[in-house]
């Protein structure tokens, strides 16, 4: 597989950069990235230009409109329709110039509001997703549906996979958009420049998440694309969870944080429970994540300092 022509939408992004370096480091000759501004691949010309232009063997559709809570519900339509046609038209245009393999990135979001933890994959249609979640999840959840549907009429040779929220060196620290982790430990390490003694954490903090970092993920899609070649949607995670209270705790543990939380209730908690099965990426593909927790946040937290 190493002479294949892999083609990674949303390359320049958070998980894109470090899924190419895993390939590059895996002795892939042929990488080619589609992202912004040289492709808008929301748009059916710019599919079809990029796939012109890098002729993949293979496709792996990392590219999403995305955020946190806020962001989510700022953006329901254009989360929803950016992601849904970015999707639907990617995989199509694969399907029609008879590429090897699509690698289709799915999101925990998809899940429904109250899934029993651990999610499983075959519970992902037992209702519908959490509310600000909804419009980002369904869209995405709307490839598995395309890509089940064209390796039965077809033959047509896509996979999806389901990551956990995910966190590490480089992820997205812009307040208006960025997620759990990220947004805990710009709150504490601005607060201790700018001598604070307080910073405001959206919710009650009772929720839980499950958190995955970012090198294993890459990992986990590498192998997904090396050994499995089904349509039945796989979860890749990290297998634990914790509540957003005590991930706090722990962001200011970490950063050396001496000041004081202040929880605003007025503030929607998400989900309230998130934590993924894993068993299935084990059982077709030998994942297992490996990175400890304490230590993702600890790189985390000095990538982002420096």
């Amino acid at each position: 597989m190493k002479h294949k022509r892999i083609t990674v939408t949303g390359g320049k992004g958070f998980l894109g950069r470090h899924l190419v370096r895993r390939l590059e480091e895996g002795g892939y000759i042929y990488i080619y990235v589609a992202d912004l501004p040289q492709y808008n691949l929301v748009r059916l010309a710019d599919i079809q230009r990029m796939y012109d232009q890098t002729k993949p063997d293979i496709v792996i559709h990392l590219a999403a409109k995305v955020g946190g809570i806020g962001f989510n519900q700022e953006n329901p339509a254009a989360l929803f329709y950016e992601n849904l046609m970015m999707g639907a038209q990617l995989l199509h245009e694969g399907y029609l110039r008879r590429i090897e393999k699509f690698v289709a990135i799915g999101t925990i979001c998809a899940y429904p509001k109250f899934t029993p933890v651990p999610f499983k994959e075959e519970d992902l249609w037992n209702g519908y997703p959490e509310e600000t979640n909804a419009p980002y999840g369904l869209a995405k959840k709307m490839m598995l549906v395309q890509s089940q549907s064209y390796r039965a009429q077809y033959g047509f040779n896509s996979i999806f996979l389901l990551p956990v929220n995910l966190y590490g060196p480089g992820d997205n620290f812009e307040p208006r958009s960025s997620h759990v982790i990220p947004a805990l430990i710009k709150k504490c390490v601005d607060a201790q420049l700018n001598h604070e003694d307080e910073i405001v954490v959206w919710g009650t903090g009772d929720a839980t998440r499950e958190f995955f970092y970012v090198e294993d993920a890459a990992d986990a899609i590498v192998m997904a694309m090396e050994q499995y070649n089904k349509s039945d949607p796989v979860n890749i995670g990290s297998g634990f969870e914790i509540s957003i209270k005590e991930l706090a705790g722990l962001i200011v543990e970490l950063t050396g944080f001496e000041g004081k939380i202040a929880w605003d209730i007025t503030k929607p908690d998400g989900q309230p429970r998130r934590m993924l099965d894993t068993t299935k990426a084990y059982t077709e593909f030998g994942f297992k994540a490996k990175t400890d927790f304490k230590t993702g946040l600890e790189k985390t937290i000095k990538w982002y300092r420096s």
